[in-house]
């Protein structure tokens, strides 16, 4: 059973609720105002006094700088001087950057602005089997082969702890600027520059990075180029907020910053690639939110880094003639439903294997197989943490060299775990809940007893308990438009901004019944005890949806009195607007 962790613990003061509560009380006779309860939920994003609130719900595009998410400026300094002497010298320069989203937004952002002030400029993107993860010494060298003159590489959402690349790319006469915002190693790269924070995704960082570039004092001789700059810089917000969304990273300060602004270019937006990929993906551009980014737009361009070569990714977003770009969006649509398949039936292996090592997983999951794509062991790792709510740890095995993924549960931090073991491991990257690492085959043994141990020890009980956080308990009279437009003025939500959860208690069961495909989901109509006006004429009714519950349909029957957690949306129907409860967790009342 799941616990539910009710976040109010200090409620603001008001004419009908003048104490704290403790979590999870039922405080009688004592209702919030939909005032107070925004309040709640302010409090609850750790905003207290009228500066914080105020920057949080309107913020300011000017107030994203380097400054401002901590990027050393003496860097920023010293890698605008080099493109500046790169540029004028006609020097080959490189922007090397990842294969998922934000290295591939991250790229576009870095590679246009370049190009448009005349640079000699070309993006490379590393193949996933063949080259690995970030800057290596396997991809300077493919560079090399084809573009011997390079004498500048900037990496994009990588780089940070590629020690022995910059090394050889030192000894090859290449100077080497990263920017990066994934957790560093102890000893930093021997990089020219290294423009770094953990504060945005990848994409934001080169975004900053391009901002100062052009704030920057450049000989451009043609106007014109001068003008499609001006252009182009307009837009790149819409590439940052598709890295934003769909690299997880929290919503919050900058990154909030890049979403408010970015959701707005990106419904508007006129660039070829992402119109042909809205089009394809049949979403309408206007309503683009957060939810069509991080589950139809983002997995169609990481598809290809996936299972193809991401340069077509890149060339999408990239690329000006319409034809190519309608072609290019139906590859990657068509890639990307390939890449579903993939990851449900090696998934539904995986789960397989661990239920029959039941008692192998308790504080942890590490599970291989010969048949797992490199290009979908960090989905299956999170459908395992989805499933059984452990850190998990999914390898495709190759002859040689075999590749993991990481995904984590709130409180454990996977890369500082994984790192434990380096000395086993031929490269390890990541954040706290994502890391990656490649290891030797025949060290997966050792690999997998080490982290076992560490485990033990490291993995507690209490972290292996699922929680659900509820913003505040309230009753069923304050769950109306009132309330639902009042938190929509949080939005965006996303990772470190959830959509608000509430719980209301006693709700009645006065229908149920299964939907979806075979019945995954529960329709319920609930109502409340209490009257909705003091004549007692009716009792409130909601509609509420539980998604993934249907086997749970058991545990509960039409009539009974249950305690809901939950969220409220408006729900679209033939022209009808409704509000809906979308249920995050229910309980059948204790009394």
């Amino acid at each position: 059973m799941n616990k539910w962790l009710i976040l109010n613990k200090n409620l603001p003061a008001g004419p009908l609720r003048s104490e704290a509560s403790k979590a999870g009380s039922n405080i009688k006779n004592k209702k919030l105002t939909t005032s107070e309860i925004i309040k709640v939920l302010l409090r609850n994003r750790g905003l207290r006094n009228k500066k914080e609130i105020d920057n949080f719900l309107n913020p300011k595009l000017s107030e994203l700088t380097i400054q401002s998410v901590g990027i050393d400026k003496k860097e920023i300094e010293k890698s605008v001087g080099r493109i500046k002497q790169a540029i004028k010298n006609k020097e080959q320069i490189i922007v090397f950057g990842d294969y998922d989203v934000d290295g591939i937004c991250g790229s576009a952002i870095l590679w246009e602005t370049l190009n448009n002030l005349g640079a000699k400029v070309l993006p490379y993107i590393p193949h996933r089997i063949d080259e690995g993860y970030g800057l290596s010494e396997i991809g300077i060298k493919n560079i090399l082969a084809k573009h011997p003159n390079t004498s500048l590489i900037i990496t994009v959402d990588n780089g940070i702890v590629a020690n022995d690349a910059v090394e050889f790319a030192n000894k090859n006469n290449i100077d080497v600027i990263i920017t990066d915002h994934h957790v560093p190693s102890v000893k930093l790269p021997n990089a020219f520059s290294i423009v770094h924070t953990t504060a945005l995704c990848g994409a934001g960082v080169a975004w900053l990075l391009s901002k100062e570039i052009r704030n920057s004092k450049f000989e451009i001789r043609n106007k014109s180029q001068i003008q499609n700059h001006k252009l182009q810089t307009n837009s790149h917000l819409e590439l940052a907020v598709i890295a934003t969304v769909a690299d997880l990273v929290p919503v919050t300060g900058g990154n909030r910053i890049i979403l408010k602004f970015g959701l707005e270019e990106l419904r508007k937006t006129k660039r070829p690639g992402l119109v042909a990929l809205i089009k394809e993906a049949a979403i309408e551009q206007s309503e683009i939110g957060v939810f069509e980014i991080g589950h139809i737009l983002g997995p169609r361009i990481n598809a290809m880094g996936r299972l193809e070569l991401a340069m077509d990714s890149l060339r999408l977003l990239c690329t000006k003639d319409e034809k190519k770009c309608e072609e290019l969006a139906g590859k990657l649509g068509e890639t990307n439903k390939r890449r579903k398949d993939i990851t449900i039936e090696s998934f539904e292996h995986a789960k397989s294997k661990v239920k029959n090592q039941k008692l192998k997983i308790k504080n942890k999951i590490i599970i291989g197989d010969k048949s797992y794509k490199a290009g979908v062991v960090g989905l299956m790792a999170s459908r395992l943490v989805d499933e059984f709510y452990k850190p998990s740890i999914v390898l495709s095995i190759g002859k040689k060299f075999s590749k993991a993924s990481a995904r984590s549960i709130p409180g454990f931090n996977i890369i500082e775990f994984i790192r434990k073991a380096s000395d086993l491991l031929v490269d390890v990257g990541g954040h706290p809940m994502a890391a990656g690492f490649t290891v030797e085959t025949s060290k997966i043994k050792l690999l997998t007893e080490k982290l076992s141990k560490l485990a033990k020890s490291l993995v507690t009980l209490e972290m292996l308990e699922r929680v659900v956080k509820i913003d505040a308990e309230i009753d069923a009279q304050d769950i109306n438009s009132r309330l639902y437009n009042g938190f929509s003025k949080l939005a965006p939500f996303g990772v470190g901004n959830p959509q608000p959860v509430f719980v209301t208690k006693n709700l009645l069961v006065s229908d149920m019944r299964l939907v979806g495909v075979d019945g995954r989901h529960i329709k319920l109509n609930l109502e409340s005890k209490i009257p909705a006006s003091p004549a007692g004429r009716s009792n409130l009714k909601f509609d509420a949806i539980a998604f993934g519950m249907g086997d749970r349909s058991s545990e509960f029957h039409i009539g009974d009195e249950i305690d809901v957690a939950y969220q409220i949306e408006q729900n679209e129907w033939n022209g009808n607007s409704k509000l809906q409860l979308k249920v995050k967790d229910l309980k059948i009342n204790s009394k």
